[in-house]
């Protein structure tokens, strides 16, 4: 990845998590936060990963009305983000603080079953 592509995720990031925290902040959605903001090569394609916090049910929940409001999303970036083209963009669930969890769950048996 190149410098520019990892300076604009950045910025991207950082608009959208502003955004989110302002607008976004409903009793329908969970917990949200913009973990990482990946761009394509060509800038016209950014992958956004959010980790929510909730059960499985508040995390499609929130998945989905964040899909159904990327056109006001993408508008945003537009204004405040200046670039060539504004990107597409493409909202994934990041699970790695669920991953982590379950390790620290399964080392956490793995002492107490030493211990015994």
């Amino acid at each position: 990845m190149s410098v520019r592509t990892e300076k604009v995720g950045h910025l991207i990031q950082e608009e959208i998590s502003l955004l989110i925290e302002r607008d976004y902040r409903t009793s329908e959605m969970g917990f949200i936060t913009v973990t990482k903001v990946t761009m394509s090569p060509d800038l016209r394609l950014a992958r956004i990963y959010v980790s929510i916090f909730g059960d499985t049910k508040v995390k499609e929940r929130t998945l989905f009305l964040l899909n159904e409001a990327k056109k006001e999303i993408r508008q945003f970036i537009g204004a405040k983000v200046r670039l060539k083209f504004v990107p597409e963009i493409a909202f994934f669930v990041d699970d790695t603080m669920d991953y982590v969890a379950n390790i620290e769950e399964l080392l956490k048996k793995t002492h107490r079953n030493d211990d015994n």
